[in-house]
């Protein structure tokens, strides 16, 4: 019970000030300020009546007086979201609170080098603020300790505490310093490292993972030519009457269940996604990772989907066929476009390969000759014979039946 409540109190408290246009990184900063916020606002109340009881009343009416302040800028935060004037607001009181009380205890080591506590403000620029303006802060922290300095030997002795107590207060502000910071730094690592690891995944979602290498590090044209690969072309048969048939909604979730199986294969046969327009899904192997079996992969691939989508009856009892269509040859691979950029291969091989698919028979997988000679040893292919291709003229093209039985 306890746990629950501390939970959603928590998700609650950073939820303040939040805005549904926020991005990540200021969806990150709102709520790390205020959770720091609310621990630096209870630390200040828990150091003034630790000093009233010890009785140095002027020395714990300053940080209370701060845990107030803090608590109004946090109210008006979460009534107005300007989040501009918050951050201010409290880096503001983090640097001139320590001093304040510092002063109120008789200076730098009377005070127990309370100052040190002015650190979390430009600490907290950096992460809540824009990095150009936290060496402001940092230079406003370095004034204060200077002055600090300077101003030891005219500071009145305004406390009469033992010297035990002073080390004591030494020890606990050294150490709540360090681990307020550690923790502002811990928790904003943390969640900075949750985003990049999610647009790393999407990153990877669309482009291959050497290309995002190269395009995070260098801005050039990326284009390769790869003299041994194969493409697939997949394409559902008559998805027209289809798509008028079922509704929109429906027509999207078959093609979803479709494409997501055939998803499901890439890892395995180590191949790569082109794109998927429509009802047609392309894919390629032998690229942008060079291999000597690309058509063996292909033709493998294919024979799984094949079988899946002959065998499966997918929402409303309904049944589809597609055609599959693979050629091998050369072909140039790369990124075109600077927004929503994809990548892609091009090429006369490629150009056959969709041809192999549109000239095809649904539920067959067609091959060109310069795949059957690859792929022939290891499966079963059948000869269609000559086949009129637009642009070609007359092919030989075969249909894959089945991989062959590896001897015993």
């Amino acid at each position: 019970m306890l746990r629950t409540f501390l939970q959603k109190s928590f998700s609650a408290i950073t939820k303040i000030g939040s805005d549904p246009t926020d991005d990540d990184d200021t969806r990150l900063q709102k709520a790390l300020l205020v959770i720091c916020s609310f621990l630096f606002m209870l630390a200040g109340a828990a150091w003034g009546i630790m000093y009233v009881l010890i009785n140095q009343p002027l020395a714990g009416a300053i940080p209370l007086s701060y845990s107030f302040i803090s608590l109004l800028s946090i109210i008006r935060f979460w009534r107005t979201r300007e989040f501009g004037f918050f951050r201010f607001s409290q880096l503001a009181l983090i640097l001139l609170l320590p001093f304040f009380l510092m002063l109120a205890l008789g200076g730098f080591v009377n005070g127990s080098g309370v100052v040190l506590w002015a650190l979390i403000c430009p600490m907290g620029a950096l992460l809540f603020d824009k990095p150009s303006h936290a060496p402001r802060w940092f230079l406003a922290f370095l004034g204060l300790i200077v002055l600090s300095g300077v101003l030891q030997p005219f500071v009145p002795l305004a406390n009469n505490l033992p010297s035990g107590i002073v080390r004591f207060f030494f020890v606990i502000n050294i150490v709540g310093v360090g681990s307020l910071v550690f923790v502002m730094v811990y928790y904003f690592v943390g969640q900075k490292n949750i985003f990049q690891e999610k647009s790393e995944t999407l990153l990877l979602n669309i482009l291959p993972r050497e290309i995002a290498a190269i395009l995070k590090n260098e801005s050039r044209t990326i284009a390769d030519h790869y003299n041994e690969a194969s493409v697939l072309f997949a394409d559902m048969v008559g998805f027209t009457p289809l798509s008028e048939k079922l509704a929109p909604v429906e027509m999207v979730e078959l093609l979803n269940e479709v494409f997501s199986f055939f998803d499901s294969l890439l890892d395995k046969y180590d191949v790569e996604k082109i794109r998927t327009i429509g009802d047609s899904y392309m894919v390629a192997s032998g690229v942008p990772r060079g291999r000597a079996d690309h058509a063996q992969a292909l033709a493998h691939m294919a024979l799984e989907m094949r079988d899946y989508i002959s065998t499966h009856t997918f929402s409303n009892d309904q049944k589809v066929t597609f055609r599959f269509g693979i050629n091998s040859g050369s072909m140039i691979a790369g990124v075109i476009g600077r927004r929503k950029f994809v990548y892609d291969v091009w090429g006369d091989a490629v150009n056959v390969a969709s041809r192999m698919e549109s000239h095809g028979l649904g539920g067959m997988i067609q091959i060109t000759e310069t795949t059957y000679d690859l792929i022939k040893d290891s499966f079963v292919c059948e000869p269609r014979g000559p086949l009129s291709v637009k642009g070609k003229g007359e092919m030989d093209v075969w249909l894959v039946i089945s991989a062959k039985q590896k001897p015993s």
